[in-house]
């Protein structure tokens, strides 16, 4: 079973950045893949970054030239780096794991952007 600890959000004024970082309780070497995403209220889950095994990157055309998707292997950490932050991107952010059954999800993060 992987567990997944994100930190770092907070309140920041619009313009802003961010780091997000999201702790595994196993090598994420061993990971397929892992991901961002971020809900905001009413809203469901939206799919913010993700990077596989390979190194290999993607965003969301929303974030695309703003966040960065990271990963520190021997650390076993993932991160976003958030810049240029927008009130409409306001929202709890999750990483995740894919899982033989299910997905494994973090207890999430709050990212809240003032105008």
């Amino acid at each position: 079973q992987v567990q997944l600890v994100e930190s770092g959000g907070g309140l920041v004024q619009a313009g802003g950045s961010l780091t997000l970082s999201c702790a595994a309780s196993v090598s994420i070497s061993s990971i397929s893949s892992l991901g961002w995403y971020r809900q905001a209220p009413g809203q469901e889950r939206k799919t913010v970054a993700g990077i596989d095994a390979g190194g290999s990157k993607y965003y969301a055309d929303s974030v695309k030239g703003r966040f960065t998707i990271s990963r520190d292997i021997a650390k076993n950490i993932l991160y976003l780096q958030m810049n240029n932050l927008k009130p409409e991107e306001t929202a709890m952010y999750y990483c995740a794991a894919p899982g033989v059954v299910a997905t494994y999800w973090g207890q999430g993060t709050q990212v809240t952007v003032s105008s």
